[in-house]
């Protein structure tokens, strides 16, 4: 699938989270340009598929940020890298874009279905753009639901002081984004801890035999960070953390 690709379809679920009416014509403004949306025709226009595409530009890091597998996998990558005691290794450009096509390899599933049911089709004039929109979003709306606890889609419920839901098809995108962000922050945390565990061990080990040998004035992370991360190469453990994270998604 190609970025463009990847981009309209964003696009499609933009317009389901502004609340697409069935039945409704979007109508869009500017200085000196309309542009209505018929719903029947399947027809639009070229100016409101820039006005689309500029949309999904502004708007993409924020989607990417709140309804995808970004947020887990960033944290875990960042709370492996102190826990190993490197701060600035590896730097954050390369732990940012390992996040990002770690992400697309785990969207990669929802992103084809979202192009096969809901873009193709709007594409090819088959579907309308309230229509797509529903369809499209649906594959994702599904991964979130699944990634998320019923004890936060609770809560925002009951801070929206809203009815309680008779299925999770009455929970609003409005209450299920935050919901899910807050079940992915609580996942990463727990498998942040974890990672932690091993790296504290070494820590301990070698701050106890440095105060055994009486070379209390020698830092410790001077010594267990080279054992930190010879022990992190032989037990080649990006791929043991990446295959454990991904497998997390499952």
């Amino acid at each position: 699938m190609t970025a463009a690709r990847v981009l309209c379809a964003v696009g499609l679920l933009l317009m389901a989270c502004a609340g697409v009416a069935h039945g409704a014509e979007p109508v869009f403004a500017m200085p000196g340009l309309q542009v209505q949306a018929g719903g029947g025709t399947g027809e639009v226009s070229t100016a409101l598929k820039v006005l689309l595409g500029l949309t999904v530009l502004s708007l993409a890091p924020a989607i990417l940020m709140s309804m995808t597998a970004f947020i887990r996998i960033v944290i875990v990558l960042s709370m492996l890298r102190h826990a190993l005691g490197m701060q600035e290794t590896p730097p954050n450009t390369v732990v940012i874009s390992l996040a990002l096509f770690l992400t697309l390899f785990t969207m990669s599933p929802v992103l084809q279905k979202i192009n096969g049911d809901a873009l193709q089709p709007y594409l090819a004039g088959k579907l309308a753009p309230e229509k797509a929109a529903k369809v499209g979003v649906a594959p994702l709306r599904e991964f979130m639901v699944r990634q998320t606890r019923e004890q936060d889609l609770a809560l925002m419920v009951e801070l929206a002081k809203a009815e309680q839901p008779a299925s999770m098809d009455d929970i609003s995108m409005v209450q299920l984004i935050p919901a899910f962000m807050l079940s992915e922050l609580r996942a990463a945390f727990q498998i942040g801890f974890v990672i932690f565990l091993p790296f504290l061990l070494v820590d301990l080990i070698v701050s106890s035999a440095l105060m055994a040998l009486g070379m209390m004035m020698v830092p410790p992370a001077s010594i267990s960070l080279p054992l930190k991360i010879l022990m992190f190469v032989l037990m080649d453990g990006w791929n043991l953390v990446v295959r454990a994270l991904l497998g997390t998604f499952s």
